[in-house]
């Protein structure tokens, strides 16, 4: 499988060797069957050295265009985040949070370990924001304990805007897995759905130290992309006038 090859052969002994990734709380994961692994999201490395730390693959959703390009470049697209523990995401009368649901209880009922960011987006500065209930609800509708994970360190190797940053010792925390099996049947009541997200996103602060700000990751980034025109508006007004 291409997969293992990538893995054990390819990326993953070069990155073992140059970044030496930590774990902790690797016993946390089970060896086999089905849970979710809902971790923070501070770079677009995480999903290589999160994996990276397990014998187990973790499967992730991604945009279904990357699994349909057309001639050698999307054969290679395809073949990679195939290989790499990605399925895309199946809009099958669905929107995309629909549909990345239907792919995760696919995975998750062939047993398979899958991996979500609640944050639905990466952080711009650091901190951890408000998590999406779409991770409760696929707790609650499948039955699958949710093992929540902190990745520090990522946004040092390959800060948010850049390709590469710095070197650092990635360091992924795998808490114990959380059991929301006593709100069995209440998938549909919103409130039960955000007190489970919000239990999930405490114990991802709690392993990754990260300032946790109760607002969508999303809206954050737009307000401060606002903020920066407004001062780079104002600098340019102030340098007229001068």
């Amino acid at each position: 499988m291409f997969y293992w090859f990538l893995k054990w052969v390819a990326i993953g002994p070069l990155l073992r060797i140059v970044f030496r990734p930590q774990v902790e709380g690797g016993d946390h994961v089970p060896d086999e069957g089905p849970a979710i692994l809902a971790s923070n999201h501070l770079s677009y490395a995480d999903w290589l050295f999160m994996p990276l730390t397990l014998s187990r693959r973790v499967t992730f959703v991604a945009k279904a265009e990357y699994f349909t390009g057309t001639g050698v470049k999307g054969w290679l697209q395809k073949t990679f985040f195939s290989g790499s523990g990605q399925v895309p995401i199946d809009r099958t009368g669905a929107d995309a949070a629909a549909g990345a649901l239907l792919s995760a209880k696919r995975v998750l009922g062939e047993g398979g370990l899958f991996g979500i960011y609640p944050e639905g987006t990466r952080s711009h500065d650091g901190r951890l924001y408000r998590g999406k209930t779409g991770v409760a609800r696929l707790a609650l509708e499948t039955g699958v304990p949710v093992i929540p994970v902190a990745v520090v360190g990522t946004d040092v190797v390959a800060p948010p805007g850049k390709k590469f940053g710095s070197f650092t010792r990635p360091v992924v925390r795998f808490g114990r897995p959380l059991d929301f099996s006593r709100y069995e049947g209440l998938e549909n009541d919103r409130y039960i759905l955000r007190s489970i997200t919000d239990e999930i996103m405490y114990e991802i602060m709690r392993l990754s130290e990260q300032e946790y700000v109760d607002m969508y990751a999303t809206r954050a980034k737009e307000e401060s992309k606002r903020a920066d025109a407004a001062a780079a508006e104002a600098a340019a007004e102030q340098k007229k006038a001068s």
